[in-house]
């Protein structure tokens, strides 16, 4: 599923070139691609609860299988728009109830499995749907629509696979009052949530910058228009994530979350001064460490969300992360868009690091606050 949308990303400069898109433009497609997905977690983030996982399931993947039909035929930037609105409707009601439908079926050992699978398997598959794109768009034909063609046949053999696959939860009447937009989170974690948020938004709002004008920066400040190098650049930021978060799982929640916070800000410094450099090399270096740290930091705010959760929650619970997460890519993002014909790319840039950095310095100051506070709690109990 997150192949799908991660496909898009290396067409972006071919748009630009062909069909005359602009920065501003193709901000708007991640706006509309993040918005859509707000608007389903806040109205179809508990239906799954009540329909069962499996019929979610494969209604998300086939609103993305509408997506990539729609974007076999881009030349106006409204189509461009529509097609990832789409798969914003199909992203949404996924990471509610494609997460839930994971953490369900999880073993129980190692305990970090179920936080990792559910919160990095967006990156790995964004980073995948990149590259793969990236590759055919350079070396195979039909430039513009054989990727979608690829990520067609595989959603529709995903939809297959769940279709056989067991049903986790037992279908129950109040479907339609669960459509109600309703945020829920459960008291025992409320205290976890301020962090928790500063974390997913800052690390996405970096994620939708990297979408929206990665492409552009890397042929203007880098000097280099590949497909494939477009692509293996939105990876470095995606792909770590994966191979950061089981490393979080040594360190207890707040802790990990502290961490991952300061490598990313060192990745944005760092990318940052390749930015003002023009030096390539370093760009991905950087971008692969902020890449870690962020799988570090989103996946150790996911394992303290979860902790003790009862399947009944996980679905709500999953709404809300995804609700900050793509207000994170979203927000930012129309910022940027009016500000992308006032301000150059590297300014814009320089507005997300300085958002990072604020975000870690709230993590750093009031997680370190909420640990100590955890920690006297316990003391007088006992």
């Amino acid at each position: 599923m997150f192949a799908a949308v991660g496909s898009t990303i290396p067409l972006f400069n071919i748009y630009r070139a062909e069909d005359g898109f602009t920065n501003a433009g193709i901000s708007l497609t991640v706006v509309a691609y993040s918005a859509a997905t707000l608007g389903t977690l806040l109205v179809l983030g508990r239906l799954s609860n009540h329909v069962g996982r499996r019929p979610a399931a494969i209604a998300s993947l086939g609103l993305l299988v509408l997506g990539c039909l729609l974007l076999l035929n881009v030349h106006h930037i409204g189509i461009l728009i529509a097609g990832r609105l789409l798969m914003g409707l199909g992203a949404g009601l996924a990471s509610s109830s494609l997460t839930a439908y994971i953490v369900d079926a999880a073993p129980s050992r190692p305990t970090w499995l179920a936080s990792v699978a559910s919160s990095q398997t967006v990156m790995l598959g964004l980073a995948v749907g990149a590259i793969t794109s990236g590759a055919l768009v350079q070396f195979g034909p039909w430039p513009r629509d054989l990727i979608y063609l690829v990520v067609i046949g595989l959603l529709l053999l995903s939809a297959a696979l769940v279709a056989i696959s067991p049903e986790t939860v037992t279908p129950s009447p109040g479907g339609w009052r669960s459509l109600r937009p309703s945020v829920r989170v459960p008291v025992r974690i409320r205290h976890l949530l301020p962090v928790a948020a500063a974390v997913i938004l800052a690390t996405w709002a970096t994620g939708a910058f990297y979408q929206a004008f990665v492409p552009a920066l890397v042929e203007e400040q880098l000097h280099t228009s590949s497909s494939l190098v477009i692509g293996l650049v939105f990876a470095a930021y995606m792909g770590p994530s994966a191979l950061g978060a089981p490393l979080g799982g040594r360190f207890s929640p707040a802790a990990a979350q502290r961490i991952g916070m300061i490598a990313f800000v060192a990745g944005w410094l760092g990318i940052i001064t390749a930015i003002i450099t023009g030096a390539l090399p370093l760009f991905i270096a950087a971008t692969v460490v902020a890449g870690a740290a962020q799988g570090i930091a989103i996946s150790a705010a996911t394992r303290g969300l979860l902790y003790g959760s009862a399947p009944r929650d996980r679905a709500p619970l999953f709404a809300v992360v995804y609700l900050l997460s793509y207000s994170g890519a979203t927000v930012p993002s129309l910022i940027a868009a009016q500000l992308s014909g006032v301000f150059s790319v590297p300014r814009i840039a320089i507005g997300y690091a300085a958002f990072a950095v604020l975000a870690t310095a709230f993590t750093v100051l009031a997680g370190g606050a909420t640990e100590v506070g955890r920690q006297r709690l316990r003391h007088h109990v006992r």
